[in-house]
């Protein structure tokens, strides 16, 4: 046979990835190399592209010469594979590489089959032979997947296999209950249900097994506990089948206990069977342009859905059903991601050898003992303010870094910011969970229940917890994972005893620098010879910095800017310029640190030294350059040159490009000039500025994201300096999303220091893109304030705007009752204010809410009395807008024929507006109507044409589910090949923007794969 050499390529993924050809195993290169093969070995046959594999490899961190590196990975893995013909088994297909699908084989494909398989077997009733199977399967299924291949493609498949297996497992236990086995899974499920205590198709199983055995009690028991954590950790009860079953135990239900003839051949009596999984994925996706689409209406499968008002009318992409062993978890994207944000360890780093190696030997004890612990270790670092103690931590968990493979994480608690903005704990988890893949209209309400997800997240990985400047030890608790594989070091002025009583944390007290650490530290900042040249001088430097790092930082810079000056006369100087900060007060009570950061505040330019005091007046966790501008009252290409100033000075941080941060005890410093050397109307002008800027750059960014929107307009008097345009919805998402944090302090200082118009406009601007995100959370809050400045100027326009942003985002987040309160509430407002678009702005948020709650003829009436307000305007953008959810509530009721009418008529109003967004999303909706009403090649023609708009306006996530609904109506219509085509493209493009969904899709498309073979043979 002439290929005979393409044949006998096995591989193992299920475990460390290993290769065969043959019986010989193939030495599979680096661990980079490694990373590739997997790429292409998962991928089955279909093409993975050059920039794809760059990122599964490297993810943000990819090297420069990245693409040439990965394609000498291929030809050297073509040697391995085939030697001889090296071409013909690893093929290229465009830019990228496939491996030949009929020369490969593994042990994950051989196990998904068996899965396979076994369903079917237990479908036709044999289920002692599905059971072997699934046995069969499970038994290779024991190692971590893809242990010790490295990249973020990898960590992403890992989780997706353990959710594979799991869901596997449940299926041989449900086998076995079937089976009348239930005292032989016992065990096995109470293990299970330790393991995965928030799992409630795994609690469902244990009640039945437990029930079964005679055990009625235990089981009453069981669901108890299962209640309490789902209460105690997510704030949610149990879901209706697990009701339902315990319902049936507490009446003693007897058809729950089957009648089993155990023949060896099948199985009689009712079971459960494997499609009775109790547990479904209900969430959002975001579209690569911010837009919350697939909101939960009560749509079917794969429809576009009802949107939140204002936000993206008609917008596809509800959720499809999840196919095979693919969890809801994967689905949604929670613990895909591999952060990694340490900041950047310092260069110059000296010193420290008996804290770092005391470092070392605690984390070896911890590792030592970790397989016998519950908990996650903790090492708490404390010292005194200016210590070194972030310096240190950072430096440590650098050299730490590779011992967790599934990242770090990183926060700066803030817990002894001067202007006692401390970081909420519940917004650090929020950060931490966004950052570990669980999107944020994910991410639940409270602290316990982000913390009790945070937890379920990091359960079974090993991840690096850095939490700096933290306050107190109720700051730090709900930051602690439970999984004894990950480390968490804390920094502290504290001594942090509750962490070590509760929590069995490792103290370490960070003391001041020896006098060899602190030369080390000014000859590697200044040279060996020029300290050396002066070793008296540096002593003594020493000495007068009282041996504090951040001191004797500032000295060094200081003197290393000015190579002239000699080391004597930067010793006169510190001796002649005692001040007082209170905060640096070390042993010896006649040395102030406030000298040292005066010296270098004095050396700066008046401008630099006005902008220092204006930057202490900012009330984010970071300043932009546009931001430090409006501060300054200067031009921006001016400001950099002043920051470059007090970065040059370490007086301030560039923590990312354009982006500043000052160390807390410099803020503090700061904040004190400001006080003292400014004058009030100084400071007040400067924080009109700073607001002006949040305000007319947030109302720029939203003219972008919804040209077609009404907006509110700017109050008289605006200034213009430091405004940001933007040329497309690219730059305003790039910047709304670079600033979320700090626009979200800066409403709350608004509202706080009197700023009130400010306050409830900058919310309204900022309405657009937070809808779209689904910060609901974030909503509510700043609605909150944006509604109480309102009411303490009287503004009733601004009361009715915050009274329906609250409304909308109390309906996304499920609350009904407070959600028609604000919004009828606005309403009234809207109505005494003659605000006519307000009015409508309101019955659309109250028509969202009816369809939510599954009111539909209250909804349609709402949109009737919004469309009759926007034609007294002529609207016709909001006409269209209505039109289109009108449609789609057409559509939930399943009148297809009235929902053509409609979107007919809004797409007329959206071309002659020529709104390609509007009518993008509303030819969407009139496809998926004819599809149902099985006119498959006019839907093709509307989703093609939706597709096209998508394409043209950029938006790759709305694209790619059209383009899903065209395959929809291709494979109703029979045509196989135009549908895999339409879902490959779908596939390709969330590829391309790296969503979550693309494994979906993926599963999807090997689905209809072997559809279309069956359809052959």
């Amino acid at each position: 046979m002439e290929e005979s050499g393409l044949e006998g390529l096995r591989f193992a993924l299920l475990g460390p990835l290993r290769g065969w050809r043959g019986d010989v195993e193939l030495g599979l290169g680096s661990p980079q190399q490694r990373a590739v093969l997997a790429m292409l070995v998962l991928r089955r046959g279909h093409a993975v592209g050059i920039a794809e594999l760059v990122d599964g490899v490297w993810g943000e961190r990819a090297p420069a010469g990245a693409v040439s590196m990965v394609r000498t990975y291929v030809s050297r893995l073509r040697k391995v594979l085939a030697p001889g013909r090296p071409s013909e088994v690893l093929v290229s297909v465009g830019d990228g590489y496939t491996l030949r699908k009929e020369a490969v084989t593994s042990d994950l494909v051989e196990c998904e089959d068996a899965v396979a398989r076994a369903k079917r077997q237990l479908d036709a009733g044999d289920g002692e032979f599905a059971l072997r199977l699934l046995r069969q399967a499970l038994g290779v299924w024991e190692s971590p997947a893809l242990a010790g291949v490295p990249g973020p493609h990898a960590e992403s498949a890992r989780a997706d296999l353990a959710e594979r297996r799991l869901g596997a497992l449940e299926l041989r236990l449900r086998v076995e209950l079937g089976l009348g086995r239930h005292e032989a899974v016992v065990a096995e499920l109470l293990t299970l249900r330790d393991a995965h205590p928030l799992r409630e198709s795994v609690s469902e199983l244990l009640l039945l097994a437990l029930y079964r055995c005679g055990r009625q009690a235990d089981a009453l028991e069981a669901y108890a506990r299962t209640r309490r954590t789902l209460v105690d950790e997510l704030g949610i009860e149990p879901g209706p089948a697990l009701r339902e079953l315990q319902g049936r135990i507490l009446a003693g239900d007897p058809s729950l206990i089957p009648v089993v003839e155990d023949t060896g051949g099948g199985r009689t009596g009712p079971a459960v069977g494997h499609g009775s999984d109790s547990t479904a994925h209900n969430g959002s996706s975001v579209g690569d342009d911010g837009n919350v689409v697939g909101e939960d209406t009560g749509s079917p499968p794969g429809g576009t859905g009802s949107h939140p008002p204002d936000v993206a009318e008609g917008v596809p992409g509800s959720p499809q059903p999840v196919s095979g062993l693919l969890p809801p978890a994967v689905v949604a994207g929670i613990a895909r991601a591999r952060p990694s944000q340490l900041p950047a360890d310092l260069a110059l780093f000296t010193g420290r050898r008996y804290e770092l190696d005391c470092a070392e030997t605690q984390l070896g004890m911890h590792e030592a003992t970790a397989s016998a612990s519950s908990a996650a270790p903790v090492a708490v670092l404390d010292g005194m303010a200016g210590a070194g103690k972030t310096t240190l931590a950072v430096h440590f968990a650098h050299r730490i870094a590779d011992r967790y493979p599934d990242g770090s994480l990183y926060v700066n608690l803030r817990g002894y910011d001067p202007g006692g903005s401390r970081t909420d704990p519940a917004v650090a988890v929020e950060a931490f969970l966004v950052a570990l893949g669980v999107a944020p209209h994910d991410v639940p309400e409270g602290l316990d229940a982000r913390a009790a997800l945070y937890r379920s997240v990091l359960a079974d990985r090993r991840v690096l917890i850095v939490l700096d400047n933290a306050r107190d030890s109720e700051q730090v608790q709900p930051l602690l994972p439970s999984a004894p594989g990950c480390l968490v070091i804390v920094t502290s002025r504290s001594r942090l005893s509750g962490l070590v009583a509760r929590h069995g944390a490792r103290p370490l007290t960070l003391g001041l620098l020896s006098a060899e650490d602190g030369r080390e530290l000014l000859a590697r900042r200044l040279g060996e010879e020029r300290v050396a040249r002066e070793p008296e001088a540096a002593d003594a430097i020493i000495e007068l910095c009282a041996r504090l790092p951040l001191a004797l930082s500032v000295v060094a810079a200081r003197a290393a800017h000015h190579p002239g000056f000699r080391l004597t006369d930067i010793v006169a100087g510190l001796r002649d310029d005692h001040g007082s900060l209170d905060a640096f007060v070390g042993d010896d009570a006649g040395f102030d640190v406030r000298t040292v950061f005066s010296w270098s505040y004095h050396a700066l330019s008046p401008e630099a030294a006005a902008l220092f005091r204006h930057l202490a007046l900012h009330p984010g966790p970071d300043v932009s350059v546009a931001a430090a501008a409006a501060l300054a009252g200067v031009e921006r290409r001016r400001v950099r040159a002043l920051l470059g100033e007090l970065t040059g000075a370490s007086l301030l941080i560039e923590h990312r490009p354009g982006r500043f941060v000052f160390h807390d005890l410099v803020r503090a410093y700061a904040g004190e000039l400001a006080e003292s050397e400014d004058e009030p109307d100084v400071r007040r002008a400067a924080l009109v500025r700073m607001h002006d800027h949040f305000l007319c750059t947030a109302h720029n960014a939203s003219s972008v994201l919804d040209p077609f929107r009404e907006l509110i307009a700017l109050p008289p008097g605006t200034t213009d300096v430091a405004r940001l345009r933007f040329d497309d919805r690219a730059d305003a998402t790039a910047w709304l999303r670079a600033e979320r944090y700090v626009l979200r302090a800066a409403v709350a200082h608004a509202a706080a220091h009197g700023f009130d118009e400010h306050t409830w406009r900058t919310v309204c601007a900022l309405d657009v893109y937070f809808n779209r995100l689904g910060y609901w959370h974030d909503l509510v809050e700043m609605n909150g304030a944006a509604l109480r400045s309102a009411e303490k100027v009287g503004d009733v326009v601004g009361q009715a705007y915050s009274l329906c942003g609250l409304g909308v985002a109390h309906s996304q987040l499920h609350h009904a009752e407070p959600s028609l309160r604000h919004l009828e509430r606005s309403l009234e407002l809207f109505r005494q204010a003659g605000d006519r678009a307000g009015q409508a702005r309101a019955h659309r948020g109250l028509a969202y809410l009816a369809n939510r709650t599954d009111r539909r003829p209250a909804a349609l009436g709402h949109y009737a009395e919004a469309r009759d307000l926007y034609r007294a305007e002529h609207d016709l953008n909001g006409e269209a807008g209505v039109l289109n959810q009108v449609a789609w509530t057409y559509i939930l009721i399943g009148e297809h024929a009235s929902a053509l009418d409609k979107c007919e008529k809004a797409v007329a109003l959206y071309e002659e507006m020529g709104d390609p967004y509007g009518e993008a999303s509303t030819q969407d909706t009139l496809g998926y109507a004819l599809h149902h009403l099985g006119r498959y090649a006019a839907a093709v023609e509307r989703f093609e044409v939706s597709a096209e708009l998508f394409h043209r306006i950029g938006d790759r996530y709305l694209e790619a589910d059209v383009r899903r609904h065209l395959c929809d109506s291709h494979r109703a219509a029979g045509d196989l090949n135009s549908a895999r085509m339409a879902l490959g493209s779908a596939l390709a493009l969330l590829e391309e923007i790296g969503h979550g969904e693309a494994v979906e899709v993926r599963e999807a498309l090997r689905e209809l794969d072997a559809v279309e073979r069956e359809g052959t043979d």
